[in-house]
């Protein structure tokens, strides 16, 4: 079952509001403990506050405050956005509504209004942020204005728009429909519509769009002379009172605003009588233009009237005000409590809600974008504190993972090295560093260095290791860091900016050993492709593992996706799919991909299959059309150390991808090589990782 769903709209006044209310009203028939968020707001909370998060905290009294509400203004996203730093705002977004999310059963999100420039950034920014949040999508589109065609051809394209970046939509809802297309729209629609979406189709209703009268005079910034008490009248049409009164009278209509200059009293008078009268419709209300106030004997008639109706003065002119008016866009505000529970009625009359319901329980979230994963690596990194070793601590990157990494809080650091020399290289680098809170070790000089070297020589002595060598050994900061951790004095250890695999991974094949029933050390690469994050095994190892030592990769890849909340769905690479293809290497990969079936029949494996298949969804059905696997692979397989490491730097220089490793798999603990073109993100992303192996 999902925990959240994600409002979103592609243009302004779309309803959005309506479908939050009706929403978050049904789940409160489920759960107590309903939670909303909207990311993006429109104004500074000083200038004016956002009536959507106003309307749902006030009239379902949620626990949450306006600032915990939402991440950022407007105005606030598109400076990132102007300063190429998009990455910050989904990174803040998710901080936020992740400790929303830890409070509450579930959690309504409400995409951005699209008012003002950067509409184009929002209508990204909100598939991204549904993306980055895993949250299945209600597309609420406008039909005010639009011919049937045009409603269903706008649904249909953001639907497409949300579906190429797959973000899972669970409904559409066509709101503001003129009555009389409504059922065509819903015919048309719902045949062109996936199987499952659900579809609802509101009739314009104008009770629902028409403004209040204090709508009004705040967008006016009018004075309120009479019936301050009933400002909360619906305005549903304006007309201007610049005629006799006998004409003035046959424009009367229900719910009318009467647009007149101030020193109309007749007209003034009339209107009051009209109101009074049975025999004419309700007047709304009154907006006196031209900053002029009716003579005081004509104000104290108005005050001793029983029957009294909101009047207003402003400053402007007749015609500029009725222009104003005219654009006045109806929100639901908190105030309106008329206007909540109708919106309520009308989301619950039109919307099927038992198969939203189904929907929303059945949902599953699939896939991990990288934002989210970063996230969840520092939280579940903080979750349970672990002590790293850094051998290279002459290495100017290390020292600069090391203070992000004290910055993050994350982890507790040990670093090799001559510590005079680490001190004066913090001072050249001007980082903030406080050396005080991390380990400095120079091996040869360590307290421990004579036990580490005992302990070698015990372990080593049957290989013709004599406690000289021992001695020399353990002076070199790979075998150091690797016994800090076989002794249980750092949880991990993370090298190899400076040294090769080899002699990163040499100690640790030595003494530290493989886990029970592991013959094989291997390595997976964490990439985080723009929309999702898939596991690349064995990329940095092995360099051609047979078909038994393939399967093993496989295996232990398939563990470490899962251990890092990534479903493994594995595919086993080759240059053919299915039957198609022969020869040994094809051969290889099918062997080991039965010798998954076998030893793990609970996992989801295909293999022999082509890089394309494995992840284009269209090819994959194309090719293997039965395959659960297919198209949506998560885990991938190389045959080969020369076409795992080839593919991976391809993806990373050619898409831009982060790629996380080499993460070593199958070691007793966790000895973890960097490439020796790391940067400093790779190094701080690697002993992040390293610490969460360290929790077990």
């Amino acid at each position: 079952m999902t925990k959240t769903v994600f409002i979103a709209a592609a243009e302004p006044y779309s309803g959005k509001s309506l479908v939050s209310l009706g929403l978050i009203n049904m789940l409160l028939r489920k759960t107590p403990k309903v939670g909303y968020f909207k990311p993006i707001i429109n104004f500074e909370p000083a200038e004016k506050k956002d009536a959507h998060i106003e309307t749902i905290i006030s009239h379902f009294g949620l626990p949450i405050t306006y600032d915990g509400a939402y991440a950022y203004t407007r105005a606030a996203a598109m400076r990132l956005v102007e300063g190429d730093t998009q990455g910050d705002i989904i990174d803040t977004i998710i901080h936020k509504f992740k400790a929303l999310e830890e409070q509450y059963d579930f959690l309504v999100v409400e995409g951005s209004d699209f008012l003002g420039a950067g509409t184009a950034f929002e209508f990204d920014a909100n598939i991204s942020i549904a993306k980055n949040l895993g949250a299945p999508a209600i597309l609420v589109i406008s039909g005010e204005g639009k011919t049937t065609d045009q409603a269903v051809n706008a649904a249909l394209t953001v639907l497409r728009n949300f579906e190429a970046r797959e973000v899972p939509v669970l409904a559409v809802l066509v709101n503001k429909m003129p009555p009389s297309q409504a059922d065509e729209v819903r015919q048309l629609l719902g045949g062109q519509l996936p199987a499952g979406i659900v579809l609802a189709v509101i009739p314009e209703n104008q009770s629902l769009r028409s403004p209040s009268m204090k709508e009004i005079q705040e967008q006016l910034g009018g004075k309120c002379l009479l019936g301050e008490h009933l400002l909360s009248n619906q305005v549903d049409n304006f007309i201007t009172g610049a005629m006799q009164v006998p004409n003035f009278l046959r424009r009367i209509k229900e719910n009318v605003l009467i647009v007149t200059p101030g020193d109309r009293a007749d007209i003034i008078l009339g209107a009051l009588q009209a109101n009074a009268s049975a025999n004419f419709p309700k007047v709304a209300g009154i907006v006196l233009t031209g900053d002029i106030v009716p003579d005081e004997y004509v104000v104290r008639l108005m005050e001793g009237l029983e029957m009294v109706i909101p009047i207003l003065s402003v400053a402007t002119g007749t015609f500029l005000t009725t222009t104003q008016i005219g654009a006045i866009q109806s929100r639901i505000s908190p105030d309106n409590p008329k206007k909540i529970e109708l919106a309520i009625r009308t989301f619950e009359q039109y919307m099927d809600v038992a198969a939203l319901e189904e929907k929303l329980v059945t949902f599953k979230a699939e896939g991990m974008t990288p934002h989210m994963f970063q996230y969840k690596l520092m939280q579940w990194a903080k979750s349970r504190r672990r002590h790293i070793v850094l051998p290279e601590g002459n290495d100017d990157r290390i020292l600069r993972a090391a203070a992000r990494l004290q910055q993050l809080d994350v982890v507790d650091l040990t670093i090799l090295g001559d510590p005079t020399a680490i001190t004066a290289a913090v001072n050249r680098l001007g980082l903030s560093l406080d050396l005080s809170r991390i380990q400095l070790l120079d091996p040869a000089r360590a307290p421990r260095f004579a036990e580490y070297a005992e302990t070698l020589y015990e372990l080593r002595k049957a290989k013709n290791v004599n406690l000289d060598m021992a001695r020399d050994m353990m002076t070199d900061v790979s075998y150091f860091g690797t016994m800090m951790v076989y002794q249980g004095h750092a949880d991990g250890m993370v090298s190899g900016a400076v040294h090769t695999t080899q002699h990163t991974i040499r100690p640790a094949l030595q003494f530290i050993k493989t886990k029970p029933g592991v013959s094989v050390v291997s390595s997976v690469f964490f990439m985080c492709l723009p929309d999702r994050v898939a596991v690349f095994g064995d990329c940095a190892v092995n360099p051609n593992p047979t078909a038994e030592q393939l399967a093993e990769i496989a295996i232990s890849s398939a563990e470490s996706s899962l251990r890092f909340g990534i479903e493994p769905r594995v595919a086993m690479l080759s240059y053919s799919s299915g039957t198609s293809g022969e020869g040994a290497e094809v051969e290889k990969v099918r062997r080991a991909t039965q010798l998954v079936h076998q030893l793990r029949p609970d996992l989801q494996v295909e293999g022999p299959i082509q890089y394309d298949a494995a992840v284009d969804p269209i090819v994959g059905r194309q090719k293997l059309p039965d395959s659960t696997v297919a198209g949506q692979a998560s885990v991938l397989i190389f045959p080969d150390l020369n076409t795992g490491n080839n593919t991976y730097k391809a993806v990373q220089r050619e898409t831009g991808a982060l790629a996380i490793g080499p993460v070593l798999q199958g070691l007793n603990k966790p000895v973890n090589d960097l490439s020796r073109g790391c940067t400093v993100e790779d190094v701080v992303n690697t002993v992040i990782i390293t610490a969460i192996q360290a929790q077990g």
